[in-house]
């Protein structure tokens, strides 16, 4: 994922149809990573954001940002199952297995082979500047967000490390819940506030992910949204740094309820970021919000009905291989894309992809007041121009063949000697937005996580939909906001929450190193 650094604000107005002229976050120019805090403003009531001072404070540049690094386990380390690669590619694309199927497989088994279908390295690309490569998008690869499995109810957690193919810890009893969470402080200080919502939209990616595997291996499970008190779980999780890490979500496995601490040890970040780092100290007050009072729902599918046979990916475990976000050659940053018509088939996969909504009624809520945008070009039997995508089928709204360039010349990273930028390229471009105001008056405050999650829920469909069509998808954060509602006919106050370039990619030459276990 690609987001382009802030750059300064000046006034911009509108009408809302209720209130009257408000001033709505961002000006001409702006982008939408420093307009993020304008718009949890103006969903949370205030009419006339102002941009916190910490927004133009000069950062390092993301490329100098050495990230902590990964969370190691304490104890035994315990490998994964081996062989799941091959048992993905005994299974078509796009059939589901019959219920059962795994029946003579232990449930902990089974669960290990969806954390690796969900988690595991799939490749290593030698040539490109972001590695290792897994089954979901990160950005810069980082994988901010991480894995924890218990035995239930006081059994001790033990961490996934997908890199070491093993749950490390004391593997006192068999697993019975996964915890994801995660780590702000993984993420470049240049991107500021936008932290936050990159740890949700990769939560939104990895809860797809990680139902997938379960679905495909048959391990029930519930997922359990965070509570008023499931911060304190951060701290039994045996984290040092607990306070940088975002609300979890737990993926519970039989029923098997996930123990709470008593002890309230993370409350909030410590005090001294207020000085030091105000912006991630504001993102983490906010995640600490955004907390929901429903009980665990079933995971429900993450497939589309009515999918077709595809040309390019015989089995699951081919999808996965080749879903990509774009590839240049030797070393170079960007994406390189090739202007070529595709079938149809590639449009309406996307569409059925886009309307499977995550589970539990506040995702399914936020997913339901997301706005799907999609601007098409080159795609066999439909108009050039501006699509809406609902409901699993494209309504051109507008015909316009020049949209594709208008598009990239609002985005934050165009080509240039060491960075390429297949926009104009692209036979779609889709943008996810939303009413911030209409949203928080739905779903409170926990409206803006449950609307990031979905975005990502939905973006990591359109990930694989478009790996079964032999395309990539490039999930960005990149564009000039305001010119972009422009292009695709969006009103003021809808925010883009999160879009996504599925374009041909070009061989590169380069050598794609298999690790797949």
């Amino acid at each position: 994922m690609t987001a382009a650094p802030p750059t300064p604000r000046d006034a911009a107005t509108a009408v809302s149809p209720r209130r009257g002229p408000v001033d709505l976050p961002g000006p001409e120019g702006d982008n939408s990573i420093a307009r993020e805090p304008l718009w949890y403003a103006y969903g949370a009531g205030d009419d006339a954001p102002e941009a916190p001072p910490w927004t133009w404070v000069p950062q390092p540049p993301p490329d100098t940002h050495v990230p902590p690094p990964p969370p190691r386990g304490g104890g035994p380390r315990r490998a994964l199952p081996l062989g799941t690669h091959d048992r993905l590619a005994a299974l078509p694309y796009p059939a589901l297995p019959p219920g059962a199927r795994g029946a003579a497989e232990p449930v902990e088994d089974r669960l290990g082979r969806a954390l690796v279908t969900a988690f595991g390295p799939q490749r290593r690309e030698p040539e490109n500047p972001y590695n290792d490569h897994r089954p979901y998008a990160s950005p810069r690869c980082l994988f901010p967000v991480h894995a924890f499995v218990d035995g239930g109810e006081g059994m001790p957690w033990r961490l996934l490390e997908p890199d070491r193919h093993a749950l490390t810890g004391t593997p006192a009893a068999p697993a019975r819940n996964v915890v994801l969470t995660g780590r702000y402080t993984t993420v470049p200080p240049a991107y500021q506030w936008f932290r936050g919502s990159l740890i949700a939209i990769e939560l939104g990616f990895v809860l797809r992910a990680l139902s997938l595997g379960l679905e495909l291996f048959d391990v029930p499970a519930r997922l359990r949204l965070p509570g008023p008190d499931t911060h304190a779980l951060l701290s039994a999780l045996g984290l040092d740094d607990a306070w940088a890490w975002s609300l979890p979500f737990v993926v519970e496995l039989d029923g098997a309820r996930t123990p709470v601490p008593e002890e309230d040890s993370v409350t909030g970040p410590p005090a001294h970021l207020t000085r030091t780092d105000p912006a991630l100290a504001e993102l983490i007050r906010v995640n600490r919000e955004q907390t929901y009072g429903g009980a665990p729902t079933p995971l429900t599918t993450a497939v589309p009905a009515g999918l077709g046979s595809s040309a390019t990916v015989p089995d699951w475990a081919e999808l996965l291989w080749r879903r990509h976000s774009g590839r240049m050659p030797r070393a170079l940053h960007g994406m390189n894309g090739r202007r070529r018509n595709v079938p149809a088939e590639a449009l309406e996969s996307a569409a059925r992809w886009l309307s499977v909504p995550p589970p539990g009624p506040e995702l399914a809520t936020a997913f339901a007041a997301l706005k799907v945008t999609a601007v098409v070009h080159g795609v066999e039997g439909r108009t050039d121009g501006i699509h809406r995508l609902r409901n699993g089928t494209a309504h051109l709204l507008r015909a316009d063949a020049t949209a594709p360039e208008r598009l990239e010349e609002q985005y934050g990273y165009g080509v240039s000697p060491v960075n390429g930028c297949g926009i104009r390229h692209a036979p779609l471009t889709v943008f996810l937005s939303v009413r911030t105001r209409e949203l928080f008056e739905r779903l409170g405050t926990a409206g803006w996580g449950a609307v990031q999650h979905a975005a990502g829920w939905a973006a990591h469909g359109l990930c694989l939909s478009a790996a079964a069509s032999g395309l990539f998808a490039r999930p960005v954060r990149a564009f000039k906001e305001i010119p972009t509602q422009r292009v695709l006919g969006l009103d003021p106050d809808e925010m883009i929450v999160l879009s996504v370039v599925v374009g041909v990619p070009q061989d590169t030459g380069g050598a794609l190193l298999d690790l797949r276990l």
